[in-house]
């Protein structure tokens, strides 16, 4: 039997941010987004203000209402990188098997270390003392046979705690709870399973499979084998690449855009982020655009749609990604947030189309690739698209730290 552990830093960018100023230490900590930019809501607090009521994902001015003495800190993320780094090196003391799972949470196999460090409890608390002691933050850690129940462990007890989950005492532990706390539940799975009756993990471990799967498609029958503790899943080696699922970017903007020739813009930045994102990847060109938008009341609208032919340049996916864009909103409310990510990769090596202008392609290919060289050697904003230069906001917008999804396997959240 393997034993897997997950390790989850606790209130990882507020405790790097007291790290940095060990004179807030008893205060209320938050760490927030830009307000100036509409991103005012709470990323992180630290447990004084998490005593106070603050909530993550929040707005700032509700944090602010439930703690009038909170500090508001802005992000740093080259500080919860470099953090994040040292705290995997202690990782790799037990392991090569060091999966992260986001900045601040890792799965690692240590069944061939149990041995040598004597089980999988103890190196837990080893790994637990060590990045108390050599780092200055703390770690929550779950100990268990599988991915899922190791992750469910770690959620348990906050902070700076392990909890070992076993074939023995699971179902006594894990099957009381909500079944949202398991792995993969998002927000529109959860409701799906909530109108079937299924409240608990352990009602969804009893569950009637083929009523799951008509319902939920394949990832019924998925969670319900989580919800047993049947995931064998592997945790992958350190040097290991992981497949690339899908690549994106959005943006809350400054003020409401109120019409198309508002949106597009923001659109066309958005897809020169993720083409060039896209092609530093490797993966190919890209078949599939998907839009999302956010209107002022927070509704979210979204719609995805394939290419022509596979793409890699901005004009392209812009182009699919204002279309679609245009065919799901409604223009009931202004616009606040949009975002643009593609998938379905074509790989290195790729068959072309005798329909398709392989000379114009290969031309725009080239100039996409002179362009990221340009912005590689200068600053993104070193040469920009006449559309974007016409708003003194947009061009000094910095977005090109794009979202790159992983994961082997992924529930779809969006109906």
């Amino acid at each position: 039997m393997r034993t897997i552990l997950h390790s989850d830093l606790n209130n990882f960018y507020a405790s790097v941010e007291l790290l940095k100023r060990p004179e807030l230490k008893g205060s209320p900590v938050a760490v927030c987004g830009s307000v100036e930019n509409r991103h005012g809501i709470v990323l992180a607090k630290n447990m004084i203000a998490k005593a106070a009521g603050v909530k993550t994902g929040e707005t700032v001015w509700q944090a602010e209402r439930k703690c009038p003495g909170l500090v508001r800190l802005p992000v740093d993320f080259p500080s919860y990188h470099r953090v994040s780094a040292r705290v995997r090196q202690i990782y790799q003391r037990y392991t090569d098997r060091v999966e992260p799972f986001g900045i601040d949470e890792c799965w690692l196999d240590v069944t061939e270390s149990v041995r040598l460090f004597g089980g999988g409890t103890a190196i837990a608390e080893e790994i637990r003392a060590a990045v108390k002691a050599e780092i200055g933050v703390t770690v929550s850690v779950g100990v268990s046979w599988n991915k899922v129940f190791a992750k469910l462990g770690s959620d348990m007890k906050k902070p700076d705690a392990v909890t070992c989950i076993t074939p023995e005492n699971y179902q006594n532990t894990v099957w009381p709870l909500s079944v949202g706390e398991l792995l993969y539940v998002g927000k529109a799975t959860l409701q799906k399973l909530n109108k079937l009756g299924v409240r608990t993990i352990g009602d969804l471990a009893r569950a009637d499979r083929a009523l799951l799967a008509a319902k939920l498609g394949k990832w019924g029958n998925a969670l319900c084998a989580y919800a047993n503790g049947e995931d064998d899943s592997p945790v992958a080696r350190v040097d290991e690449e992981r497949e690339i699922k899908s690549i994106g970017n959005s943006l809350t903007y400054h003020r409401d855009l109120v019409d198309n020739d508002d949106v597009y813009p923001l659109l066309l930045l958005l897809s020169e982020s993720v083409a060039a994102r896209l092609r530093e990847s490797g993966v190919g060109k890209a078949r599939t655009v998907h839009v999302s938008a956010t209107d002022n009341k927070l509704r979210r609208y979204g719609k995805q749609g394939r290419l022509t032919e596979p793409a890699s340049s901005a004009s392209e996916i812009a182009a699919l990604a204002f279309s679609l864009f245009k065919e799901v909103y409604p223009w009931s409310d202004p616009v606040r947030a949009a975002g643009v990510s593609v998938s379905d990769f074509t790989g290195k090596t790729e068959q072309m189309s005798i329909f398709s202008d392989v000379v114009e392609g290969r031309k725009g290919e080239k100039m996409d690739r002179a362009v990221d060289g340009l912005r590689k050697k200068y600053g993104s904003r070193i040469i920009q698209r006449a559309t974007i230069l016409q708003d003194d906001k947009l061009k000094k917008a910095e977005i090109g730290g794009a979202h790159i999804n992983t994961p082997a396997e992924e529930p779809p959240e969006e109906d």
